[in-house]
């Protein structure tokens, strides 16, 4: 099984390594976990996907010297890197264990690059065409398309679930939570400050990296992974940036800001 040749991987890195970010799966419950040497890894599981970057992070950022890997699919190794990015961890501190996902998640995903760089384990599968996106390109006027996002975005009840589970979402304070955008006990939010300042900060910033947790994770099923690749898109013509495609990458708001 996959798992299983994963956690033969992750031992054998734990030699070398201070520890490993992974999912773990106990009492019923799975939540990230730090494998240190010695740990029982038999808990280590693969899903559901889990915004581990961030807690990559968050742990180098109180551990500074530490050295770790992390259990990856595609898009994680892209958080990890558009993270290194916008100079939140330091790539050198980091070991990929990449896994690729599989053709049923890439194609629940409509994920282009379902694998990591590097694969320890697994087999790759094709990247699948995002169906969705073109359809929309391809059907709607300007003003069919902000009609369209009027009804989707009335469907808020502002859970803030895809602020939490984004892998890029890492301001110490949110915008989002500001009375001047969000008021307190108003449903649904308001239209467009709300739901324009999380594209804004995300994809319309070059942060995202097209995971899908965002949309996996509203109740109201609202299609956000649409929103954020319409604003990728743009940032590809207009500045030739792919979110965590780009190694030691410039996001553009840096080079922006560097040439005033």
């Amino acid at each position: 099984m996959l798992v299983d040749e994963i956690r033969s991987v992750v031992k054998n890195k734990l030699e070398s390594l201070d520890g490993v970010v992974a999912l773990a799966e106990e009492r019923g419950r799975i939540m990230p976990h730090l494998y240190t040497p010695g740990d029982d890894l038999s808990t280590l599981t693969l899903g559901p996907r889990y915004a581990l970057a961030l807690v990559l992070r968050d742990i180098l950022k109180r551990n500074p010297s530490l050295r770790l890997g992390m259990v990856a699919r595609g898009c994680q190794e892209r958080a990890l890197i558009e993270l290194a990015n916008w100079r939140q961890l330091s790539l050198d501190q980091v070991v990929v264990i990449g896994f690729p996902c599989s053709a049923e998640l890439a194609a629940e995903c409509r994920c282009a690059l379902p694998y990591p760089t590097e694969i320890v384990a697994g087999e790759r599968v094709e990247g699948v065409k995002d169906r969705v996106f073109e359809e929309f390109q391809a059907a709607k006027s300007r003003e069919e398309r902000l009609a369209f996002w009027q009804r989707q975005f009335a469907k808020c009840i502002k859970c803030y679930g895809c602020r939490t589970i984004c892998p890029l979402c890492f301001c110490d304070r949110c915008a989002m939570e500001q009375e001047t955008w969000a008021t307190r006990g108003r449903l649904p939010v308001p239209f467009p400050a709300f739901h324009v300042i999380k594209a804004m900060h995300t994809a319309g910033m070059g942060k995202c990296v097209g995971c899908h947790a965002c949309e996996d994770a509203c109740p109201a099923d609202i299609p956000l992974s649409l929103l954020y690749a319409l604003l990728r898109q743009d940032l590809r013509n207009l500045f030739g940036y792919d979110a965590g495609l780009q190694r030691a990458g410039k996001p553009p708001v840096f080079k922006i800001a560097e040439e005033g």
